[in-house]
């Protein structure tokens, strides 16, 4: 079965909002053996509408359509599939009386407008909307299928799962898409094409390669008949993907690299402290994003001034034979800030976020600094990308540095 998703709604268009409905409507068709090919956003403009509708009903089996559904003038997705099917609006009472009702129970005077919202077309049959007032569409007629839900995500994903899913689930052919994300950090996009370029020919499994901000990720896709065959095949093109790109790999699928680095902290009963220049903080506040961080994340300070690295316990001969941004003082942050909380591992950044050079030293130019106590480790890198990407550029990479530490033998 082949998909579309059309997202109604100038807000789009004008980037006030993000379209969270076509990504989650996305990843929920792969289970179902349905394939998505295409997916389009349109202002609330109803020639417009009825267009993309008419081009994705001559071309799609099923069509996801949300947004549009409200009671106001520049609500047009109603009267868009009515015209693009040819079919006549009328309000159904029934209808009427559940949206009447739902401002009665909240004691909420009713707008006129609202009856809008009642309105169907012959082919369509009403979905319950237990969560607002407009009631979406299950539009069935010349073997195609067209659903419209309305806009709002927490009313879309409940109408979604409890309405429309299980509906589909009713037709699924039985084919089923399974996926795998690999995320890997430490490697050029191109330098990981060439390492699995064997997979890229594979027509199923696929594999897909997708630059990110936390590294470089791969999607195994898999299409079979069933769920265990699906498994297999994903298990199969699994250990040939981690053969080549080994330790690079840091995670899969939803995972983040503050939970992994998390998660073995916890394992292994060990306490992370962390002295900042370059990334500002956020490394700290990235760590603290995660549930449970207090157990294992004793502190972190924020250190942009050489009398500040001194405060800290930094030795100034250090600051002026070598400069702040150097693989000595980013090794002495890392032990200051161990020693300063009393933590088993420290871990520093150091760098230049730009406009300008410092010290001779380009922007872009990071050293991060790992300190357990026992021995310390310093990595170089080079980043492109403005202030803001650069910093989280950094913090991913210490990040990654800290799972590399955490992962490897005592």
């Amino acid at each position: 079965m082949r998909a579309e998703i059309i997202s109604v709604g100038t807000e789009l268009l004008l980037g006030e909002i993000t379209d969270t409905n076509a990504s989650f409507l996305a990843g929920q068709l792969p289970p179902l053996g349905i394939d998505l090919y295409w997916i389009s956003q349109v202002g609330d403009n109803q020639a417009r509408l009825v267009e993309v509708l008419q081009r994705a009903w001559e071309r799609s089996d099923l069509t996801l359509v949300t947004g549009g559904l409200g009671p106001t003038e520049d609500d047009l997705t109603r009267e868009a599939i009515a015209e693009m099917l040819g079919e006549k609006l009328a309000i159904e009472s029934t209808l009427q009386r559940e949206i009447e009702g739902f401002f009665a129970r909240r004691d909420i005077k009713m707008s006129p407008s609202n009856i809008k919202q009642a309105a169907l077309i012959p082919s369509a049959e009403a979905i319950h909307n237990i969560r607002g007032t407009a009631p979406g569409w299950w539009v069935e007629r010349d073997g195609r299928i067209l659903v419209a839900m309305p806009g709002p995500p927490a009313e879309m994903q409940h109408m979604w799962g409890e309405e429309i899913l299980p509906r589909l689930h009713r037709r699924s052919a039985g084919a089923i898409i399974l996926s795998k994300t690999f995320k890997t950090f430490g490697l050029p996009e191109a330098t990981v094409g060439d390492l699995v370029s064997p997979l890229l020919s594979s027509a199923n499994p696929t594999l897909g390669i997708y630059a990110k901000i936390d590294g470089v990720h791969l999607r195994l896709t898999a299409k079979a008949r069933s769920q265990p065959e699906a498994e297999e095949m994903i298990t199969r093109g699994e250990a040939r993907v981690r053969s080549v790109l080994g330790e690079y790999i840091w995670g899969t699928d939803s995972e983040t690299l503050e939970a992994v680095v998390g998660r073995l902290l916890t394992e292994k009963s060990l306490t992370l402290a962390v002295m900042e220049g370059y990334s500002g903080g956020l490394l700290a506040t990235t760590i603290t994003d995660v549930s449970g961080s207090s157990t294992y994340f004793r502190g972190g300070l924020i250190a942009y001034s050489d009398e500040v690295l001194i405060a800290y316990g930094v030795a100034p001969e250090l600051i002026s034979d070598y400069g702040i941004v150097s693989p000595e003082v980013v090794q002495a942050m890392a032990r200051a800030a161990r020693l300063s909380f009393g933590a088993d591992i420290g871990i520093s950044t150091s760098g230049v976020a730009g406009p300008n050079e410092i010290e001779g030293k380009p922007v872009g130019m990071v050293y991060i600094g790992v300190d357990n106590g026992r021995s310390q480790r310093v990595v170089k890198g080079n980043y492109p990308g403005d202030r803001i990407r650069l910093k989280r550029r950094t913090t991913t990479a210490a990040l990654f540095e800290m799972r590399k530490t955490l992962a490897s033998p005592d």
